[in-house]
């Protein structure tokens, strides 16, 4: 399977997921389910959920085992986007070439579904049953006031004043959630100890890697520009050595690490 069709039928299978976890109630109060949908099925690469898919195939696991996972980080991902984009954050009023939740639905509303899609994403932890404690425990952690929240807050705060703080603001922003995807691909997959701590550690370097490729596109941080570069061919390398060990089921892995390295070229 190259990684477009990889891509595609874990968007198709997680798509299919999301909406069967956000169909809601016939009573929908201030339209909340409505904006709940619009929120997380407008779009996207599903990137993330896919990365939860592979990584739990790399560890021996199937696809079926890991959705729940796979689901619950893209809910926690739209959460995140939802307050983001609002007024005292960043204040966009488009994303994905649509009104953003604040502006089609109000703030009020919108603060309402980035916390119901935080909370649903935990609850999807609860399908893995033996395994969802383990789940929830990482998600928590990667997610929380310690790296994804942190991150947010040294944005907020100021930005970077050199390659060291700015990774250090993209492992929190990026890095964990790509960090909590893979190891919840190995701890649905019931992987070892040596498994998850690759899958982790590969995780961090694919997401920082991957906001670099990002800056780098868009112009962001010139000042670092060339430093990010020389780290992006680094965090791949770090990458692939991680993975390494699982060998021909961790192929999509590897290929999601070049194809981050090669949108950078």
């Amino acid at each position: 399977m190259t990684l477009p069709d990889l891509l595609d039928e874990a968007r198709a299978l997680v798509d299919a997921e999301l909406a069967r976890r956000l169909a809601g109630d016939a009573d929908d109060p201030g339209r909340l389910w409505e904006a709940m949908r619009y929120a997380v099925l407008g779009g996207g690469k599903r990137l993330r959920p896919a990365l939860v898919l592979a990584a739990a195939r790399a560890a021996g696991g199937t696809w079926e085992g890991a959705l729940p996972a796979a689901a619950a980080v893209e809910l926690l991902h739209a959460y995140t986007l939802v307050h983001d984009d609002l007024p005292a954050m960043d204040d966009d009023d488009e994303r994905r070439g649509r009104p953003t939740v604040h502006v089609a639905f109000g703030e009020g509303t919108a603060i309402l579904v980035g916390d119901a899609l935080l909370t649903e994403a935990f609850a999807a932890l609860a399908a893995l049953g033996p395994r969802c404690a383990e789940a929830v425990a990482v998600l928590a952690d990667r997610a929380g006031a310690r790296w994804l929240l942190a991150g947010q807050a040294r944005d907020l705060a100021g930005g970077a004043t050199s390659l060291a703080e700015l990774e250090r603001m993209h492992a929190g922003k990026t890095g964990a959630l790509f960090s909590a995807a893979a190891e919840l691909g190995a701890i649905a997959a019931g992987a070892g100890a040596d498994a998850r701590a690759r899958l982790r550690r590969y995780g961090m370097a694919l997401g920082i890697a991957f906001q670099h490729a990002d800056d780098l596109a868009d112009g962001d941080h010139p000042r670092f520009a060339a430093e990010a570069r020389r780290r992006l061919g680094e965090l791949a390398a770090d990458a692939r050595a991680e993975i390494a060990p699982l060998g021909d089921p961790a192929r999509p892995l590897a290929a999601l690490i070049d194809w981050v390295a090669a949108s950078a070229a």
